[in-house]
């Protein structure tokens, strides 16, 4: 447990290069491409998280003197991813997560359940965190590492699921996300995609970064896009004229650099990717395998952060005018993209399907933010953590407000019987996505023969 959470301790930045470059040599590459993978990788975490930081160190006050202009009075406090993933791997259940994480995904690899083979370790606080908010609504310690266990398998059926749209729109090959904030909102992007088809005239609307461009010239590239988001984002937070034009060229240059940050993750990401898949195909014919990674890979896109700008005020708003939401939405506010960046590819980058999409599903979950801010806030105190000035209840939107916490907590009140049949559903779910992979493999195979 003690090597466990040091390695917590160290980060993604750093225990991700050290999984790539193990991962290289594992798969034949030579040491210094290994290593040279590796440390690219963690300079692109860096970047990214460096970017992030600015967007948050930038829209945090703009919120909160939003807040203020608003005249919002709510007593949960979301604290922001950060202290979500240490709460979680605080917990009795989180110092479990990493080992269960892996012999789940070795066991459904080894049985040909998943084509996913997670690297992304650190965001295991994931699971850790359903399993941690069960064990303290059951009292039973064995039932959270058992949710643990199957929202592990579940976040493997998504990683698959979602693989192809990964690949296709981002253009990530073999790359699939394994993020537990994010491969849930899939779900509920394809019944409103279906939804969106079938509204006459709003179904021919395009609304994709490119087609936004063409229309709007000047004012549509991603750049300007940003300035002008930033701007309203800054009026309304009721900001004077040298506030509001540094908040909008603080977010124009996060559209502009977020994008080249996750070029130099991929760059360093590619040639252990093309290993793995070599390594695959040369061992076990017909199968293959995905690299299970951060959705920070997808946040860069100009679709995804113009979407998550324009839900700030939107989920502000939300936290006023939605009946029984006591939650403050601030820490997370940074943190949007992710929830985001996996409906973008289903709506085809369409911004306004996207931010409709989020602003549904971010109005349900503020009220499930809300249901179990009790038990986060004793999961918290069991953690020792530190609470902010003031607050007595905490939440959080990442991932307090994320469907499969609401599937895990209500399957839980069933006991044993209620998370087992989740898991042997994830299960059966698996055999079937792999199922069809193989025979669309094969008919492939055939076609060409």
């Amino acid at each position: 447990m003690d090597v466990i959470k040091y390695l917590v301790d160290l980060g993604p930045s750093v225990v991700l290069p050290v999984l790539i470059f193990l991962f290289g040599i594992i798969l034949k590459t030579k040491p210094g491409e290994a290593f040279r993978a590796g440390l690219t990788v963690g300079i692109g975490f860096i970047g990214i998280n460096l970017v992030i930081g600015l967007l948050m160190g930038s829209l945090g006050p703009a919120a909160q003197d939003m807040v203020k202009n608003l005249g919002i009075q709510l007593t949960i406090i979301d604290v922001g991813w950060p202290a979500t993933s240490a709460i979680a791997f605080g917990s009795a259940v989180g110092a479990l997560a990493i080992p269960i994480g892996l012999a789940v995904n070795l066991g459904m690899l080894v049985l040909g359940l998943t084509r996913t083979l997670n690297i992304d370790l650190w965001n295991l606080w994931h699971i850790a965190f359903t399993g941690s908010l069960v064990a303290v609504m059951s009292n039973n310690i064995t039932l959270g590492i058992l949710t643990s266990i199957a929202h592990a398998i579940i976040l493997l059926v998504l990683a698959d699921l979602t693989s192809k749209h990964v690949s296709s729109y981002y253009g990530y090959a073999n790359i699939s996300f394994t993020h537990g904030t994010a491969t849930p909102y899939y779900l509920i992007a394809l019944p409103l995609e279906k939804l969106f088809d079938r509204i006459p005239g709003f179904r021919n609307l395009k609304a994709d970064p490119e087609t936004i461009q063409k229309r709007l010239g000047l004012l549509g590239e991603s750049t300007v896009l940003g300035l002008i988001l930033g701007f309203i984002i800054a009026l309304l937070a009721g900001w004077d004229l040298a506030k509001v034009l540094d908040l909008g060229v603080k977010t124009a240059a996060v559209m502009l650099i977020l994008p080249r940050m996750v070029s130099i993750l991929m760059e360093g990401l590619m040639p252990i990717s093309e290993a793995a898949g070599d390594f695959v195909r040369k061992r076990f014919p017909g199968r293959e395998v995905h690299i299970g990674m951060d959705a920070a890979l997808a946040v860069g896109h100009p679709a995804t952060i113009a979407a998550s700008l324009v839900m700030i005020p939107i989920v502000l708003g939300l936290a006023v005018l939605m009946p029984g939401n006591k939650v403050l939405p601030f820490g997370d506010l940074a943190t949007i993209p992710f929830i985001v960046c996996l409906m973008v590819p289903i709506f085809k980058g369409n911004v306004i399907r996207t931010v409709i999409g989020a602003t549904i599903s971010l109005a349900f979950g503020l009220l499930l933010a809300t249901y179990i801010s009790p038990l986060f806030t004793k999961a918290a105190q069991n953690a020792g953590f530190a609470f902010p000035d003031g607050a007595s209840a905490i939440s959080s939107l990442v991932d307090g407000a994320v469907p499969t916490t609401a599937i895990f907590l209500f399957g839980a009140k069933l006991g044993y019987v209620g998370i087992i049949g989740i898991a042997i559903i994830g299960l059966v779910v698996a055999y079937l996505v792999q199922r069809k992979h193989r025979l669309a493999a094969a008919n492939t195979a055939n076609k060409a023969l």
